[in-house]
């Protein structure tokens, strides 16, 4: 895997919307938060742009992303908000200017599409991180050391802890070594059966969810299931899966979250965890995907093999 150039303060981020539009108010705080942080920062068109529930057109969301690759002014890219689209510009990127351009890249949520493609056909380092909404939101001092410790100069930390009052809780106990890969559940179901579909052989496989009833959660952790992908990782990190919760009125007709990973995960027997705070919640762990890492479920330990930046 390439790894990107680490961030300093003083560099310029590139701010791109490749999935759904946001608010010319938290447009503004976005780019405002990244200038306070220490940044230069580039809107992209695509920033700014609508069309329906997009951020613009295809095209004009996908040259956005190649542009921020290509210029050699941009030192890093971060998402503005996630939504929908980003599956949508799979097949417009140039993955050889991406690999000739390497940069930190940063988001999570739909924005996964991009992580799986870029790390698959560009073979670069990217980060499952906060987008720039995030930061001019409730953005913890913990989010923000967690982010830094994986892209800023100088700032490295292996070890991605939960925040003190959140315990990681083991479903399978053993040790796992490999790449971290993964994100958003629904978009890695979504890529199933395409060019873009995550390859988990060997991976340490990172899933994380929001707002899904059980009985969905359960249907694309089958559907992976079925496909071979959890058989194929050597580990499982289950993060945040926020509000995919029963109904109360259903309380009575429906398997708990809980349940489903007892019926669907723990049978695999592969070192897992669940309850790694990084998705939809803050605060929030930064998580480099195709960095090496060392999963010790049973001491609810994830830690860094190597540097994700350079």
């Amino acid at each position: 895997m390439i790894k990107p150039k680490a961030l300093k303060f003083g560099d310029t981020i590139g701010l791109v919307a490749p999935a759904s539009p946001t608010t010319k108010e938290k447009i503004k705080r976005a780019h405002d938060r990244l200038i306070q942080m220490g940044f230069k920062v580039k809107m992209g068109k695509s920033s700014h742009g609508k069309y329906g529930y997009l951020a613009g057109g295809d095209a004009l969301r996908a040259e956005d992303l190649n542009d921020m690759f290509r210029d050699d002014w941009v030192d890093g890219i971060i998402c503005l908000r996630g939504g929908y689209g980003s599956p949508r510009i799979l097949d417009l990127l140039d993955y050889e200017l991406i690999n000739n351009n390497p940069k930190v890249f940063i988001g999570y949520s739909d924005i996964t599409a991009l992580h799986m493609a870029i790390n698959k056909f560009s073979k670069l380092v990217t980060f499952h991180g906060p987008m720039a909404a995030d930061l001019a939101g409730d953005f913890s001092k913990f989010s923000e050391e967690s982010l830094y410790h994986c892209i800023l100069e100088g700032s490295f930390s292996p070890y991605l802890l939960n925040p003190p009052d959140e315990e990681i809780r083991t479903i399978c106990k053993g040790l796992a070594e490999g790449p971290i890969i993964g994100g958003n559940l629904s978009l890695i179901t979504a890529t199933l059966g395409t060019p873009y579909e995550i390859d988990a052989r060997g991976k340490i496989l990172f899933i994380e969810e929001v707002g899904e009833a059980p009985y969905r959660v359960d249907r694309m952790l089958t559907q992976l299931r079925l496909s071979g992908k959890l058989e194929e990782a050597a580990g499982i990190i289950l993060g945040d899966f926020d509000t995919c919760i029963v109904e109360a009125s259903k309380a009575g007709d429906s398997l708990t979250l809980e349940e489903i990973l007892e019926d669907i995960i723990k049978p695999l027997n592969k070192p897992t965890i669940f309850n790694l705070r990084s998705g939809h919640c803050e605060p929030m762990i930064t998580i480099p995907f195709g960095v090496k890492a060392r999963l010790d479920a049973g001491r609810k330990e994830l830690i860094l093999l190597e540097r994700p930046t350079v």
